[in-house]
């Protein structure tokens, strides 16, 4: 093997060296300065990014004997992946030094978690997937049971393994069902095998996709397969909910899309009604649920569940116009789910987590503009114009409209009405409740900073969404 042969894997071979250099620094930094880990973090972040653009092209190539794929839309969701993790360590930081949690450890598993989410995003077979998935997930079990001395903590976790454990295998069965029909692995042969054998389209072979299927909704957290979800939100502390939030969702998508799309589109027909019954039940689950929560990390988590909604009707559809939706749709979502869990963090303190939505009560009174940032990220997920969300929801709502289902339109279009509450619950409470804390944020000035870029953003990206739309056609297109 030569270095053309592994060079496309360049990002993943970087970030592996680099979680070397952050692990064995890390041993010989006192606690007083484990800042310094934090920092390296950072550094690994950037100089994996960079050589994610450095390496960028828009051919395909493959690698490893077909396992491996760099493509456009994976080289996009790495480096988005890669940016959304650095934006939730930042925020951490400060968090855990006032709670006596600034251990290598948060970082370390942060890190190992990114390289399962890349190896997801360019991977060209169900045994390289698999591998990819389960480094991300057993990344996530240990960061949900970070704090050691914390019950919740372990319960959130000890339910996260257990259950991610059952849907791994549900997957991993599925993938043995699949390979005994097509005899292979690799996407692009299985889907060459299918489009070749009109008559391979039988019953074992659906019987593989629907354990597939279970496998990639519980890694989306969509109903039924979503009762880990809440639980593991609010139990975890919240700088590993941020992270459970963000990145792991565009790995999710990657895992739908390489999987239903390029091994099984020829299929499209078979997985199309699976993947609908999934979305309405998130849709309208996550949706009505939400409104009975009063902690606002459960909120945040069933509301999660309800745009998962939107993203799979988005893939439903089996179009590329619906595919690039469900991307911008996803990449849009990590940005607003950032800065919501990272205003949490910042109104948290040292023994005190700002989880239940009353916390939020007159915000307005103790800092207008943190206040409007928060006001950006509820309108943006509740899909207000001009915020992004309510693009975002406009583009799947065109794509299923456009597949001819007006009936899937109009009931997105009531979720998202009665979605809206919860929503604006949190914005009364910061401008029309008298505070029942005066404390003052204690957060440094970089992290508000990016907090402050962070809400810009979602309205930034919601008057001027074109040349991201743009974007997520093109990678498209050419994968």
């Amino acid at each position: 093997m030569n270095l053309s042969q592994i060079s496309p894997a360049a990002p993943e071979i970087t970030l592996t060296l680099m979680i070397c250099v952050v692990l064995l620094a890390d041993l010989f930094v006192p606690q007083e300065k484990r800042v310094i880990t934090f920092w390296l973090s950072i550094a690994s972040l950037a100089v994996t990014a960079w050589v994610i653009v450095v390496t960028a092209s828009s051919a395909t190539t493959l690698a490893f004997d077909g396992s491996y794929v760099s493509d456009p839309l994976s080289r996009l969701m790495k480096l988005c992946a890669t940016g959304i993790v650095g934006v939730g360590f930042l925020y951490a930081r400060d968090y855990l030094q006032q709670n006596d949690l600034l251990k290598g450890e948060y970082y370390l598993l942060g890190l190992f978690g990114l390289l399962g989410m890349m190896i997801m995003m360019s991977a060209n077979s169900l045994l390289t997937m698999y591998l990819g998935l389960e480094t991300l997930s057993l990344s996530l079990y240990a960061l949900v049971a970070f704090e050691r001395e914390s019950a919740k903590a372990a319960e959130s976790a000890m339910k996260y393994f257990v259950l991610g454990a059952i849907a791994s295998g549900a997957l991993l069965y599925g993938i043995s069902w699949v390979y005994g029909v097509t005899g292979t692995l690799h996407f692009h042969e299985i889907a060459e095998v299918i489009r070749q054998n009109p008559g391979l389209n039988d019953v074992p072979l659906w019987f593989g996709i629907a354990f597939m299927i279970v496998g990639i909704a519980f890694k989306f957290g969509a109903v039924p397969f979503h009762m880990w979800l809440p639980d593991v939100y609010q139990g975890a502390r919240s700088p590993v909910t941020l992270y459970i939030a963000t990145a792991p969702k565009i790995a999710a998508l990657a895992l739908l899309f390489r999987i239903l799309v390029d091994g099984l589109g020829e299929l499209h027909g078979v997985w199309q009604g699976m993947i609908m019954v999934v979305a309405v039940l998130s849709l309208l689950i996550g949706n009505i649920v939400a409104i009975a929560q009063s902690n606002i990390k459960r909120m945040l988590g069933y509301s999660a569940i309800a745009h998962v909604g939107f993203i799979l009707l988005a893939v439903f559809t089996g179009s590329e116009t619906g595919y690039a939706a469900a991307l911008f749709y996803t990449l849009t979502y990590i940005v607003m789910a950032a800065g919501a869990f990272g205003m949490v963090i910042l109104l948290s303190r040292q023994g005190f987590e700002a989880e239940a939505i009353r916390d939020f009560k007159g915000l307005n009174a103790r800092n207008p503009w943190f206040a409007l940032m928060m006001l950006f990220f509820m309108f943006g997920m509740a899909g207000v114009p001009p915020w992004v969300g309510f693009i975002a929801k406009l583009n799947v709502i065109n794509a299923v409209l456009e597949a001819g289902f007006p009936g899937l339109a109009v009931l997105m279009v009531l979720a998202s009405v009665v979605g809206a509450y919860y929503y604006l619950r949190v914005i009364w409470y910061m401008y029309f409740d008298a505070p029942e804390d005066r404390s003052v944020f204690q957060s440094q000035a970089d992290t508000r900073f990016v907090l402050s870029l962070n809400g810009i953003a979602v309205l930034a990206l919601g008057i001027l969404p074109g040349w991201l739309l743009k974007l997520c056609i093109d990678v498209i297109g050419h994968s």
